[in-house]
């Protein structure tokens, strides 16, 4: 093991974990940002993870964490405002404390003109680490599988046997967090290649909601449909679960772009990356297939 150390923010979360067990593998000493210390930290440290608590909007404690470390994944909850302030934070201390390449998460929508709050911010994190001049990979991933586990789909889908969003006929090819997580740690353990460089990512099979509706379904052994929702209703629906209103505006904003085709596209940049071919949406229900089952209400 060398003398490297790694630094995973949002340690706890589905793409900060999957990076960890992938650095792990190689032998990699790693460092978790986490802002609970929960059963989740508690699993990291008996992992052999260091674990130092923290938020990214604490400038103190991300100067703290980013002391001696090699290489650093960045990525901000989406539920969350003040990504561009945290991005700010990060790309300083970074630059004080001599962290050699950064690898953050952003969007697929994200651009200036963005309508969603959050697109709009992560298209002006990225030009903070730009510009901050720490070598620096940008990710842009299409729609998470991690999604359908979400609370406005997850329910609906265990009880009702539904998928509902306003995904028109738009398309996309669901990514796994695990598949960004192999890409993360490749990323930080061989950055040069990959330093100034945008990677749109991309699942294995581009579908639309219809499709993935179908999809869920095989995997599950069950009929899945997808009934489409108007924006007003999807607001509303998120709103009376008690949804972030950022989260919200973003949501709903990123869906229009959906229906635009934005989200739309497929790559081989998975592959490239890590070896190994993406996960099908199949794969992924039938791995986690106890969440979808009916739960009592």
């Amino acid at each position: 093991m060398s003398d490297e150390l790694y630094l995973v923010t949002g340690a706890t979360g589905a793409t900060g974990r999957s990076a960890i067990d992938h650095l792990l593998s190689k032998g990699s000493k790693v460092r978790a940002f986490v802002h609970n210390d929960d059963d989740r930290a508690a699993a990291l440290r008996a992992s052999g993870v260091e674990v130092v608590l923290g938020d990214l909007l604490d400038n103190e404690a991300v100067q703290k964490a980013v002391q001696g470390v090699t290489s650093a994944y960045f990525v901000y909850p989406v539920m969350q405002p003040q990504l561009v302030d945290a991005s700010a934070y990060f790309a300083h201390a970074s630059i004080a404390a001599g962290v050699r390449s950064i690898v953050n998460m952003s969007q697929i929508s994200a651009r200036v003109d963005a309508v969603s709050h959050a697109a709009r911010s992560h298209w002006y994190g990225e030009r903070v680490f730009d510009w901050a001049g720490v070598p620096v990979t940008h990710l842009r991933p299409t729609f998470f599988m991690e999604w359908l586990t979400y609370g406005f789909q997850l329910p609906l889908i265990a009880n009702h046997d539904l998928i509902k969003v306003p995904a028109g006929n738009g398309r996309h090819a669901p990514i796994s967090a695990e598949d960004q997580g192999r890409a993360i740690a490749n990323i930080m353990l061989d950055p040069v290649p990959h330093a100034g460089k945008i990677y749109p990512l991309y699942g294995a099979v581009e579908m639309n909601h219809k499709e993935l509706a179908s999809a869920v379904g095989e995997a599950l052994g069950r009929t899945i449909r997808y009934e489409p929702e108007s924006f007003d209703e999807f607001g509303a629906r998120l709103n009376a679960i008690g949804m972030p209103k950022h989260f919200i505006q973003h949501i709903v904003a990123v869906y229009r772009d959906y229906q635009n085709g934005d989200f739309a596209g497929i790559n081989n940049s998975v592959e490239a990356l890590t070896g190994r071919k993406p996960m099908t949406v199949g794969e992924y229900v039938k791995a986690n297939s106890t969440l979808f089952q009916p739960k009592q209400q």
